[in-house]
């Protein structure tokens, strides 16, 4: 496993050997290193790229994500991200890197999937993957103040909604490949409210149901969602929405299998993709060698399946499931094993 900084970006000969990596703020400095040694224990002769982002970088350079860090992604074509420290207050200058990085190479499908641990802190026998609309609605960044009112301007797109629930049924269809069962795609929306908006995604998401005839569709209103996903998740398979409820209903259904700590996520576009623990920088234990690392390793493995390489995610997959059937828990999922117990673990068991 070899490691280059990313002012070396000009030798990268064979992209697909290449991993950007992006440790980000807080625990991301821990989390990302862990996911790129269980990627290098894989023996594929894989080479990281390591880049800079995020607050404590723009606190230092002026510059959240510097274009050495975009072109080293673009150069990659797939990169890791651990976790930025947003700031919930205007800070002149700033913009959040994975946000930066989703519209710079238009990452418009946030695909998170919620799988079952073998652990008594997981729900059993959940397999669902929450689709997110990644790059308009609430999250376009059109907000402005008149005199005494805050104004945010939602944007949906007939393209983007078209395109993302395109991506939900391409999603279903493999999954139905692989288990050999039908698959169903829930389109999730407000369209009883928010008329024109929702309206409009509902109308193109059952426009492209229609191309795919052999999946089943339901849609429900996103309140309704919220209480079905805790409700019985078991009886659903590929949700499709927007971008602010895609964020809160995966969050939601984390905590189904044990919280943000072992969810991961993909940030996907046509040239490049991004993959990232759901998690955030968590100033509170940054730094103390305890942040739970299962997230991002779950996203490498995500990563994996995106080169085509689905039995060496799997790989992944298994060790992560034998470490907690072992007990070989992070503190947040009532164990003692630190960041680093935890990774050894998972590398032992690949």
């Amino acid at each position: 496993m070899k490691r280059e900084n990313v002012n070396e970006q000009s030798k990268i000969r064979n992209p697909k050997s290449k991993i950007c990596l992006i440790n980000g703020d807080g625990v991301g400095q821990e989390v990302i290193p862990a996911a790129a040694e269980v990627l290098g224990a894989l023996g594929l002769g894989l080479e990281f790229v390591e880049a800079q982002a995020g607050f404590e970088y723009f606190e230092q350079s002026g510059n959240a994500i510097p274009d050495a860090t975009l072109a080293a992604v673009e150069a990659c074509g797939v990169a890791l991200f651990g976790a930025t420290s947003s700031p919930s207050t205007f800070v002149k200058g700033y913009r959040s890197p994975i946000l930066a990085l989703r519209k710079a190479f238009d990452l418009y499908a946030n695909l998170r999937p919620v799988q079952s641990l073998p652990g008594k802190f997981s729900r059993p026998r959940l397999n669902l993957l929450i689709v997110r609309e990644n790059t308009e609605g609430l999250y376009a960044g059109r907000e402005r103040l008149e005199d005494d009112t805050a104004i945010a301007e939602r944007v949906i797109t007939r393209a983007g909604s078209t395109r993302i629930v395109k991506m939900a049924f391409e999603q279903a269809r493999k999954r139905s490949a692989i288990s050999g069962q039908p698959s169903m795609v829930t389109i999730v929306h407000k369209a009883n409210v928010l008329k024109v908006t929702d309206g409009l995604f509902r109308e193109c998401a059952l426009q492209v149901a229609k191309d795919y005839p052999e999946i089943a569709v339901r849609e429900m209103l996103v309140d309704a969602m919220a209480m079905r996903l805790v409700r019985d998740p078991e009886n659903f398979d590929v949700i499709v929405t927007t971008n602010l409820f895609g964020d809160i209903l995966s969050d939601e259904a984390s905590a189904l299998i044990g919280g943000l700590g072992v969810a991961p996520s993909a940030n996907i576009g046509e040239q490049a993709a991004v993959f990232e623990p759901v998690h955030g920088s968590a100033p509170d234990i940054a730094g103390q060698g305890v942040a739970n690392p299962i997230g991002a390793i779950l996203s490498a493995a995500m990563l994996l399946d995106h080169r085509g390489q689905g039995g060496q995610a799997d790989r992944v997959r298994r060790a992560v499931d034998e470490i907690v059937k072992q007990g070989v828990l992070p503190r947040d999922l009532g164990g003692t094993a630190t960041t680093k117990e935890v990774t050894r673990a998972v590398v032992t068991n690949l």
